[in-house]
């Protein structure tokens, strides 16, 4: 029998709203292990909107740049912990750089993961005193 050459197939790439997703599973399986996760949220700044919605949201509050998720629990001289979830090849772009710099230099701990994985060691990492 012959034996046929296997196409090298690359792994998808999860999207970054499925990597929200795990890591959200995550936190929901580890509560118990991590109370404070309790008060990890995602901070909604993406979506398709109309003009007049945007505009209504931007009066709310809504500021562009920010960083995904955010832990607002201080720990190790920081304020809080936001991280910014990227997939694939993703940057952050100019603004969330400038965002990311911003709240660093108000005393908050911000760090840029790619992938579930990554965010929930840094989280780890940050809850039981270690320094992402």
């Amino acid at each position: 029998m012959k034996q046929t050459k296997q196409l090298f197939r690359p792994r998808p790439i999860a999207s970054e709203s499925e990597e929200q997703q795990a890591l959200f599973r995550w936190k929901r399986f580890n509560l118990g292990a991590m109370p404070s996760l309790k008060l990890l949220h995602k901070i909604t700044n993406e979506g398709k909107r109309s003009v007049s919605e945007g505009a209504r949201f931007v009066r709310e509050g809504l500021k562009a740049g920010m960083p995904d998720v955010h832990l607002p629990v201080a720990r190790r001289g920081y304020h809080s912990l936001y991280i910014e979830l990227k997939a694939g090849d993703n940057k952050p772009s100019a603004l969330q750089k400038e965002c990311i710099e911003d709240l660093r230099a108000e005393g908050n701990c911000v760090c840029v993961c790619y992938g579930w994985v990554e965010a929930a060691a840094i989280i780890t990492d940050y809850l039981k005193g270690g320094k992402p």
